[in-house]
């Protein structure tokens, strides 16, 4: 591009072409990430050459990352490991350990040298927290066990990711100036943290409510704390990215954090694309080129290693195997994090161009093909199921699975699904008098379940192993009041396991399912279901008859 081109039409044609790119991407269920650096790519000296990360794209990406780190610091529950504490410890740790060591050696004898081998290895120990929330909440897994703990465990690696940025910045530190600069940024740290600490003692809450009053105000606010704390860390010699985390942090007990969250992340997704962008235009073919091997090799020791290692630990806690592979599919890919990591290293010194392209491929490979193997986890489940029962104990301790034969009171309705919907059919049937036993996948569900004198399993509709163990004898009915998801997403795939599942356990009852539109009903039955529930076209019918019934609508209007 002509130098003289103005930098707005410079980041305007960035922009629609990142529209162009993220469009295609979402067409292909890809994360917006994947988008963002083909933008860069295609934008930088590897594709037109029209952007060459100048000051603004430098500055933009630079507070983009301050501000991801502000959200990770913002949303760090501790809460959720000890709720999940051994797993979430055991996987989150035994997971960054096994890929560290693994991916070093790989590294080593793929022929990097020792520091690019270390640096590449950490970066393949970050999972994508951004990304797994989007995909486990599209599909509504985010509350089902394995999404828990899935959680449980990326808030460990999040905690590795602060580790390594303290680690990286005291080295920088040490490596520039000696001692007497590493001391002096541990004192300024100490510093940082105590001020920190103090005003999310005495002064966060109450001048935040304050600034609720204007959401404009309380977002402006929260972005300029992250800037402050970046600046804050870079002037007494430590990360700009650990200064965003401290500020983040610094928020994270304030009642008003959710709305803070999610009001800053589509200006986080924003400025990551100019850090992407920056990204890509580093990116250089040419050097990475002789590498593709190296980095087809790394993204299967990714893709296949970490979920094997998350399985076989979770397998010997004692969770059963389906709990376990949908848990690892999770960490099958490296994160934003990773990049951001080997791009400081390429800032300090320590690594060149090469090491920062192949992780950068890496993480376009894993991400791309680790987003469609959990979109379709049931599917792969249900293929590899025969494959994975080394990953399970006789008999997994660690799941709330059946009581043994004869504790279960036999009931007429199975009801699967302890939902808003699925609870309110219990309230109906338990106001008749009519006997049932509640399943959810989600334990909190279960236990609220239970709370209220009714009787719930914990365990999952397209689980063979448990819909088989249910006490389907007695049961006249199974009533699946499962949330709506896109079919895309895996709703069908759900009722089509649970369909056959319940064919192979010889189930004689009937059938009642739900479906998102009325449409899908006649197809439904030719599966044998008996009745279609459609709640939101059933409650539109029942309010038309209420209000019909409730008389003084006048003539009425034919169009």
């Amino acid at each position: 591009m002509d130098e003289d081109m103005p930098v707005f039409i410079e980041i305007t044609i960035v922009l629609g072409l990142a529209a162009v790119v993220g469009l295609a991407g979402v067409m292909l269920r890809q994360p917006l990430i994947v988008s963002f650096i083909a933008v860069g790519i295609i934008a930088g000296p590897s594709g037109a050459g029209f952007v060459d990360g100048g000051i603004v794209v430098e500055t933009l990406s630079r507070l983009g990352i301050a501000l991801l780190l502000f959200l990770v610091g913002l949303k760090l529950d501790l809460g959720l490991i000890r709720s999940f504490g051994r797993v979430a410890l055991a996987t989150g740790l035994g997971q960054v350990a096994f890929t560290s060591v693994g991916g070093f050696a790989l590294c080593l004898v793929l022929g990097l040298g020792m520091v690019e081998s270390a640096y590449v290895a950490v970066a393949l120990t970050f999972s994508s927290t951004i990304i797994i929330v989007k995909l486990l909440s599209d599909k509504r897994e985010i509350d089902a066990l394995h999404g828990r703990i899935a959680l449980g465990f990326l808030i460990v690696q999040d905690i590795c990711v602060v580790v390594a940025m303290i680690a990286l910045s005291a080295f920088a530190v040490a490596g520039e100036g000696g001692f007497i600069a590493l001391g002096r940024a541990i004192g300024g740290g100490v510093v940082l943290i105590g001020a920190a600490g103090l005003f999310m003692r005495y002064l966060a809450e109450p001048l935040l409510q304050r600034m609720a009053r204007e959401p404009e105000l309380l977002v402006v606010f929260a972005i300029g704390w992250a800037a402050l704390g970046a600046t804050a860390a870079d002037s007494v010699g430590l990360s700009k990215e650990l200064g965003g985390l401290v500020a983040g942090v610094s928020l994270g007990s304030v009642s008003v954090r959710e709305a803070i969250a999610s009001r800053l992340a589509p200006l986080r997704d924003f400025l990551l694309l100019f850090f992407f962008l920056e990204l890509g235009a580093l990116f250089d073919f040419s050097a990475v080129a002789s590498r593709l091997g190296e980095a087809a090799l790394l993204s299967a020791f990714v893709l296949i290693g970490n979920p094997i290692i998350v399985m076989a630990i979770m397998g010997a806690i004692g969770y059963r195997r389906r709990t376990g592979f949908l848990a690892g599919l999770t960490v099958a890919q490296i994160s934003e994090f990773s990049l951001v990591f080997v791009a400081l290293g390429q800032g300090l010194g320590h690594i060149g161009a090469e090491a920062v392209g192949l992780t950068t491929l890496v993480g376009i490979i894993t991400i791309a093909l680790s987003t469609y193997m959990i979109v379709h986890s049931a599917t792969l489940y249900r293929v590899l199921a025969p494959w994975l029962g080394v990953f399970e104990r006789r008999h997994p301790s660690r799941e709330d699975h059946l009581p043994e034969s004869g504790e279960v009171e036999p009931r007429p309705i199975l009801l699967l699904g302890l939902g808003r919907y699925g609870t309110a059919i219990a309230e109906r049937l338990a106001a008749r008098g009519i006997g049932f036993l509640g399943v959810d996948f989600d334990p909190e569900a279960v236990r609220a379940f239970q709370c209220r004198g009714w009787p719930a399993l914990y365990g999952d509709a397209a689980d063979p192993g448990f819909v088989a163990g249910l006490p389907l004898a007695e049961a006249r009915w199974i009533v699946a009041a499962m949330p709506h998801v896109p079919v895309v997403l895996g709703h069908a795939a759900t009722r089509g396991a649970l369909l056959r599942a319940l064919a192979e356990a010889g189930f004689s009852g009937r059938i009642a399912l739900t479906a998102s539109r009325p449409e899908e009903a006649d197809g439904l039955r030719g599966l044998g279901v008996a009745l279609v529930l459609t709640p939101f076209a059933d409650a539109a019918d029942e309010a038309v008859e209420r209000l019909l019934a409730a008389g003084d609508l006048g003539a009425t209007f034919r169009p």
